[in-house]
């Protein structure tokens, strides 16, 4: 593959060049260090005893048989527990909504943790806990969320009063003025269902408890802001008295490896027990009771539109069922406000957003933190805009799209995009098929007996990890700063040394601050370490959610590279006798511009900083070391009256096409081409950029086709296997053409925007829009995921009778 073209990578040796990850080595030696390779002397082992029930009151606990096995240590409840820990934070302005990692008198879903067994063993803790007896006595218990809303019925959490923890409506512009003046309306119920990520690695914590330091060591398979701290302030420790060992690899996660409750649990038996333990998810606690379920949302929209397909506004109402238990869920809703237009013109936005308690399993953030949800109504109603005029649904979406020329482009909801090409990318995708191919082709397929059609979406992947939401949805909450950093050294050798402050679940941190710091101090990335800290040595991060870390971890080792080169630059105008702007700095060396032979080399500039103080710069500290804290581009300030704030800093943008053919017997769905056209800046390593795309489409297509954690009447969870929860193999995800494009950020160091969500925040709705393509000319729709084959051919049989063959 060869290496991206274009202007803005010409000035660039080492960023948008195909290197292999660093991390590959380990990985494919078989070397990958996780946390459940950590093996501490005298290790114990957790397993849980979870609620049978969606809602009941614990009447009583009988664990004599259990403690009375040999190698059983402890047995742990929430009576014991709740008094000695801090509740979890709810996320919102939700006080009396408080959760621990154990369920204290009363359980609120079916899989809620009860009791915790810890022995010798995980086999031997597993038989113990089948010897726990626990008296239930169930109470009444809501699994809908639109029932959930009527305060008359049973309510998840009485001391709170309602079960709606969190709503807002949004008004900005002139919403009911451009509905009033729009010749058409379109009304519409989309509904995404709950799904995840499910990493291969589910969450793993260890903790050890030093009685002499004082201080709990934790090694766990973490993905989250905050963590350490939120761990001391819930075991009440003092922050310096937890250390996180972020060297541990963590075998996936797009932001469900959160693990909190897991490690206040594991962290308080091995304080109470002095042994390490360990509490290693089974697949069935990971999916019922692990707290890594995503959305699960209805949206209802109408789009006020014109002849010409100009769409004026919109008025979006979005109820997100958040089970048993408030994190940072609610704020799923809010991401979505910083590209609530998507890339289109749409001048007035009325949102009316919703979290709302129900008795099932938690909710968590995963990938794209709402956004892709959002991305799939939102397109859906392009979609339906397109029909009721008659119109193409490509020529509908040029017309409505923000030009080129028109960046910053400030939304509604008060985001500036910073930069984008969006009918370009689209046009690429649409080349790259080619478009009247997949047309002849959708028409083979039709005239072999299957339904066939093609499917577009064009949407924005919001990107830097932001703070602004946290503010929006919780005024007591006045958090303006989600920065990162990095520290880096050069030692007595030259040798380069980069320190980060966070741990990484495959998006290749090590070969992104590596590629950085090569480029700006022009030294080989391949010599360059990268180590993760601990959080006692480490510098803050917000860790890698968001899309943020080629922009802010990039960023941050970018200040702390070129710190360093300005004090190379400064030493060498001291040694040569000469300003600095007289120098000119080439791969590690510094010579006179005018007279190239007067030249400081890299390894006397190094030896000078680490022993020469007689031919230092006065009152420059020796040594080479520097480290950059970096705040969030255009970040920093608080939401106004009306709820407008600067979301996300960088948007990059996708566009895809989808040929899918539907068997009308069987309602199984093929895809038979699949383009992606993709802009996020500057790619520091395009073949990591590529890899999470290709992943993130096959995610989106679990997610549009078979991926839903369904729950019955009883609040049961259905689908906790891989038997009955659905995941695309390699037989149903096709071969994915990847397109680049690049339009630099003017906001960040080397123009790079975010792409850890790329490929997942359109998919969805790619392949929804193919699937009812195909439906169309039968005269059935389906406007909620999963498209499973069973959902597709009661649509078919639903349809209107004349439309059959």
């Amino acid at each position: 593959m060869a290496d991206p073209k274009g202007e803005a990578y010409q000035a660039f040796r080492y960023i948008g060049r195909h290197r292999r990850a660093v991390e590959h080595r380990r990985f494919v030696t078989g070397q990958g260090h996780y946390a459940a390779d950590v093996h501490l002397p005298g290790l114990l082992h957790i397993a849980i005893v979870a609620s049978p029930y969606a809602s009941a009151r614990i009447v009583s606990i009988d664990a004599s048989a259990a403690l009375a096995m040999r190698g059983v240590h402890a047995v742990l409840d929430g009576e014991e527990l709740t008094p000695a820990v801090e509740p979890m934070l709810p996320g919102v302005d939700a006080p009396s909504v408080t959760r621990y990692p154990l369920a204290h008198r009363v359980v609120r879903y079916a899989g809620e943790w009860v009791v915790a067994v810890v022995a010798e063993t995980r086999a031997l803790a597993e038989d113990a806990s089948e010897l726990v007896v626990v008296e239930y006595e169930q109470t009444a218990h809501v699994v809908d969320s639109e029932a959930a809303m009527d305060d008359s019925g049973p309510l998840v959490h009485p001391a709170h009063g309602s079960n709606v923890i969190w709503r807002r409506k949004f008004t900005w512009g002139e919403v009911d003025k451009h509905f009033a003046a729009a010749e058409h309306q379109v009304s519409y119920r989309a509904r995404w269902a709950r799904s995840s990520t499910v990493p291969i690695e589910t969450f793993v914590a260890t903790c050890s408890w030093n009685d002499a330091t004082q201080i709990l060591d934790v090694w766990a398979s973490i993905q989250m802001p905050k963590y350490p701290d939120l761990l001391a302030k819930a075991l009440q420790l003092p922050g310096n008295a937890v250390r996180v060992h972020y060297d541990v690899d963590v075998g996936g996660s797009y932001g469900v490896k959160r693990g909190l409750k897991h490690t206040i649990l594991v962290g308080y038996l091995a304080r109470k027990l002095g042994r390490p333990v360990r509490f290693l998810e089974d697949r069935l606690e990971n999916m019922r009771g692990g707290d890594m379920q995503g959305p699960d949302r209805i949206f209802d929209v109408t789009l006020a539109f014109d002849s010409d397909g100009t769409i004026r506004s919109m008025r979006m109402r979005a109820l997100d069922d958040i089970g048993a238990y408030s994190g940072r869920s609610p704020l799923q809703l809010g991401k979505p406000v910083g590209a609530i237009v998507g890339p289109y013109r749409i001048a007035s936005v009325e949102y009316d957003a919703i979290s709302v308690l129900t008795n099932k399993t938690p909710q968590e953030a995963v990938r794209g933190f709402g956004q892709a949800p959002t991305n799939y109504a939102l397109e859906t109603g392009i979609d339906k805009v397109a029909r009721y005029l008659g119109m193409d649904r490509i020529a509908v979406r040029h017309h409505n799209m923000i030009g080129k020329d028109e960046f910053p482009y400030l939304i509604p909801s008060g985001t500036h995009y910073d930069s984008g090409d969006y009918a370009t990318v689209f046009n690429k995708a649409l080349d790259a098929a080619p478009y009247e191919a997949i047309v002849a082709q959708r028409d083979v397929l039709r005239a072999q007996g299957l339904l066939a059609g093609i499917g577009v979406s064009t949407c924005l992947e919001p990107s830097g990890g932001n703070s602004a939401f946290e503010p929006l949805f919780n005024p007591q909450n006045k958090t303006t700063t989600w920065m990162d950093s990095c520290l880096v050294r050069i030692d007595l050798n030259g040798a380069i040394t980069a320190l980060m402050g966070t741990s990484t679940a495959g998006q290749a941190h090590e070969t992104l601050v590596s590629t950085v710091i090569g480029e700006v101090l022009r030294r080989d990335p391949d010599s360059i370490r990268v180590l993760h800290a601990d959080s006692l040595n480490a510098l803050p991060s917000n860790s890698p959610v968001g899309s943020r870390m080629a922009i802010m971890l990039g960023g941050a080792a970018a200040g702390a590279a070129k710190k360093l080169r300005a004090k190379l630059l400064c030493i060498a105008a001291h040694n040569l006798r000469v300003p600095e702007s007289a120098l000119a700095y080439e791969d590690g060396d510094v010579f006179v511009v005018a007279e190239p032979s007067r030249r400081l080399l890299w390894d006397a500039l190094v030896e000078t900083a680490h022993r020469h103080y007689h031919n230092m710069p006065e009152g420059m500290e020796p040594g080479l070391q520097e480290k950059f804290v970096w705040e969030v581009p255009t970040g920093g300030g608080l939401p106004t009256e009306d709820g407008r704030i600067q979301m996300y800093p960088c948007h990059s943008f996708e566009s895809h096409v989808v040929l899918a053919s539907v068997d009308p017997e069987t309602g199984k769905v093929s895809i038979h081409r699949y383009v992606c056209g993709h802009d996020c800046g500057v790619m520091i390593s395009p073949d990591v950029v590529h890899g999470m795309t290709y992943g993130g489409i096959a995610h989106g297509l679990g997610a549009a086709l078979m991926e839903k954690f369904a729950f019955s009447e009883e609040g049961q969870l259905l689908s906790g296997t891989f038997m009955d929860y659905l995941l695309p193999s390699s037989e149903e995800v096709p071969p994915i053409t990847i397109v680049d494009h690049c339009t630099p950020s003017p906001l960040t160091e080397f123009g790079q925007k975010g792409s850890g969500e790329a490929g997942y925040l359109g998919s969805p709705a790619a392949i929804a829009s193919a699937v009812n393509d195909a439906l169309a000319p039968r005269g059935a729709s389906i406007d909620f995921l999963p498209m499973t084959p069973q959902a597709i051919w009661r649509a078919l049989q639903a349809a209107p009778a004349e439309t059959h063959p």
